[in-house]
């Protein structure tokens, strides 16, 4: 099987002191020793589990043959803050190699604080990076700030017993919502039992229904988020996920994720986050299949969670951070850090046969996704920095107040509105994803 494919800075200080609390000590992180230029920091803010961490090291990097490599991670201002104080700081800095979520280069590429990377990119084209992917890189520009490293995604997961069941004619490889609508649908009128599962909860581990809205219901249907809040594309899509609540367990709104009630029987049939369906597919892979998510009237949209590189001007060693990102990008590193976090590839690579089954689940569900004629991927939102939770919220309100309480669409969806707009409006949040561009906040129109 092939695989291709896929968020205020503090005081310059904080940042030196990191430098000491975060680096690793000893010679290297990484690299075989060959002396190829000055030491640089590898700063991300992804893999902050101390596991995780120690997987970078002594696996991820254990072959990468360049200059010695310190790996640091942290929360995102932080890691944000040190690269910024660096760039402030002029001259040449420790950082030489950035990686960081799709949304949380937005600030620091408008400081021009990185390299255009185009020419690196042209260089991989072999490996054949999604183009969408490669075009999220450029963050609305012309310059490629970063090239995709790995990704995260969400995808479907159904029980083997839900297929006798599923709709004439229908492939779950190339499914449609009408066709995932009628699936539940059949799953009740012939079991008596309401099959379908939607990640509702609340409390201290929140379900991902946001995403969800962000990243697929919405785009699929509308082909926008923000721009396209309210007009009739999104009336329809609101009818349709009310028609597929009728299917749906009531539990869902107390679900914080679909493995656990899966592994249950409670649901046989959803849509959730790669993390949360690995438990049940590593603990019963013969039981479950997993698959692209359904498309809608204007494609198959699907949300990656891509994380780039990138390397900023103040790098203290050009082409060392450069070979690190040709190693990250090897496919064979690829598949490390798959096995090792879980993370999946970017770029064109077979699995192989020993990886654990319920991983090759997974990672083939985000192959055939990534590779669909139809598919269209989505970021997570960028640029609304302090002002996500109200975003998020508002769309939460919006599915509770139309799914759940049968408020009417049109009203609910003109009363939330000046929620979502004012949310874009105080983050200054220009369009992204599927709106496409802005020069200013992005409207609801």
């Amino acid at each position: 099987m092939k695989m291709r494919g896929a968020r205020a800075f503090a005081l310059a200080a904080a940042a030196a002191i990191l430098v000491t609390a975060c680096s690793t000590t000893g010679p290297s992180a990484g690299g075989g020793g060959t002396d190829q230029g000055k030491p640089f920091v590898f700063a991300s803010t992804q893999f902050t589990p101390v596991l995780e961490q120690e997987n970078v090291r002594k696996k991820i990097l254990a072959t990468y043959q360049g200059a010695s490599v310190d790996f640091i991670t942290d929360q995102e201002p932080v890691i944000l803050n040190r690269i910024a104080a660096e760039a402030k700081a002029g001259g040449q800095g420790q950082t030489g190699l950035a990686g960081l979520e799709n949304g949380q280069f937005s600030g620091l590429a408008a400081e021009g604080y990185f390299e255009d990377l185009a020419k690196l990119a042209d260089k991989h084209k072999d490996k054949k990076i999604p183009q969408d992917m490669l075009t999220l890189g450029k963050l609305g520009g012309s310059a490629q700030v970063y090239i995709p490293w790995m990704q995260a995604t969400y995808f479907m997961v159904a029980n083997k017993k839900a297929l006798q069941y599923l709709p004439s004619g229908a492939d779950v490889n190339a499914l449609s919502y009408k066709q995932l609508i009628e699936w539940a649908k059949n799953i009740t009128e012939k079991t008596g039992q309401r099959r379908y599962g939607f990640p509702l909860g609340a409390g201290t581990t929140p379900g991902l229904i946001h995403r969800l809205i962000q990243g697929y219901f919405y785009p699929s249907y509308t082909g926008g988020l923000v721009t396209t809040f309210k007009n009739a594309d999104a009336v329809a899509m609101w009818n349709d996920l009310k028609e597929l609540w009728k299917y749906s367990n009531p539990q869902s709104t107390t679900y914080a994720n679909l493995q656990e009630p899966m592994q249950a029987e409670e649901v046989w049939l959803g849509l959730d986050h790669a993390a949360r369906l690995i438990e049940v597919l590593k603990a019963k892979p013969d039981d479950f299949i997993a698959f692209p998510a359904p498309a809608g009237p204007k494609g198959r949209y699907y949300m990656s969670v891509v994380i780039g590189l990138a390397i900023p001007k103040t790098t203290p060693n050009r082409a060392g951070s450069e070979a690190l990102i040709d190693h990250l990008l090897k496919p064979e590193t690829q598949l490390i850090t798959l096995r090792e976090n879980s993370f999946f590839p970017v770029v064109d690579v077979k699995l192989p046969d020993d990886l654990g089954k319920g991983l090759k689940l997974e990672a083939d569900a985000v192959a055939k996704q990534a590779n669909s004629k139809d598919a269209r991927v989505v970021p997570l939102p960028v640029g609304l920095g302090a002002k996500g939770n109200e975003f998020n919220n508002a769309l939460v309100n919006t599915f509770v107040r139309i799914v759940l309480k049968n408020e009417p669409i049109q009203t609910v969806l003109d009363e939330q509105a000046p929620l979502v707009q004012k949310a874009i409006t105080d983050a200054n949040a220009k369009c992204w994803g599927p709106d496409g561009t802005s020069s200013g906040p992005c409207q609801v129109k």
